[in-house]
């Protein structure tokens, strides 16, 4: 080889070693997804869905139980893929967190951001909340896919800005009962859509009534006697399954499959005589005995 040639060809020989132990660092590297709910969109379109409302005030969301459920869906569709965390964009007064708000925000791998509401209950600044998030996750290479649940033409810029950094984003949506409630321009960016229907809303929707939610006059259970069901409730759901059940729920943890998690939240309230329904700290409290149970005996 001509002697002029041999440091170039060194160098080449040093951008190609490079080359290799970056794409070996890459194919080491898991891939993350992340979900982004805009709240309003949820509460108006699952209300209209499955309560025949879009008025918050006149209906429950069992936000626990539907994050839970989001997250699950999640990692079926993303199978080789791991959570960061779920951002639940809503708006309060003055950006304090409400009661419900605060129960969200305590969940695992949940962050609550908040916009502002007007003087006629409308969000501002929750867009540009889920455009920032959206835009530096995908610049920082924090996130290759984005499921995003939400409805309004104005998320357009924030899909495009986390498409330039290479994101996959998906839109999720709620079945509408007709029509359709989410702007064609975003149907139109985005990478992927996926829908929502009354089944999958169902277990976490009701309508208010003049009733309180213990039609039964039960007193209300304490977390503990909560907690001593679930256990009660997971010693019977391992009898009936076995130890390879258990290992493949195991991974999961803190979160239940959809199924499982709805047959011990109806199982429970059969045991209790009381509904859980809209009481985020009972559920709460029977997952944990639930899971304590589990893992006390693995």
């Amino acid at each position: 080889m001509n002697d002029d040639l041999a440091p170039l060809s060194a160098r080449i020989d040093q951008t190609n070693e490079l080359l290799r132990r970056v794409l070996a660092e890459v194919a080491r590297t898991p891939s993350t997804h992340a979900i982004f709910v805009d709240a309003g969109y949820l509460y108006a379109a699952a209300g209209r869905l499955a309560a025949g409302t879009e008025d918050r005030r006149s209906f429950d969301l069992d936000t626990e139980g539907l994050i839970e459920a989001l997250i699950d869906r999640a990692r079926s569709v993303f199978a080789d893929s791991r959570l960061l965390r779920l951002y639940w964009y809503d708006g309060a007064r003055r950006r304090i967190h409400t009661t419900e708000q605060q129960s969200i925000a305590e969940l695992p791998d949940v962050k609550v951001r908040l916009g502002n509401l007007n003087a006629n209950n409308q969000q501002k600044g929750v867009d540009s909340l889920i455009r920032t998030d959206l835009e530096s996750l995908a610049r920082h290479r924090a996130i290759s896919d984005a499921a995003l649940l939400g409805g309004d033409e104005d998320l357009v810029p924030a899909v495009e800005a986390a498409q330039g950094y290479g994101a996959r984003v998906h839109l999720w949506g709620v079945e509408a009962p007709e029509g359709r409630n989410q702007a064609e321009p975003l149907l139109w960016e985005v990478d992927s859509q996926r829908t929502f229907d009354l089944d999958f809303f169902k277990p976490y929707v009701s309508r208010r009534t003049t009733q309180p939610h213990d039609a039964t006059g039960t007193d209300r259970p304490t977390r503990e006697d909560v907690r001593f069901v679930g256990a009660r409730i997971a010693a019977t759901w391992l009898s009936a399954r076995g130890r390879e059940a258990l290992v493949e729920l195991l991974p999961g943890h803190p979160y239940l499959p959809g199924p499982v998690d709805q047959d011990l939240l109806v199982e429970a309230e059969g045991l209790l005589q009381y509904s859980l329904r809209g009481h985020a700290d009972l559920r709460r409290a029977l997952r944990d005995g639930f899971w304590e149970h589990l893992q006390a005996q693995y």
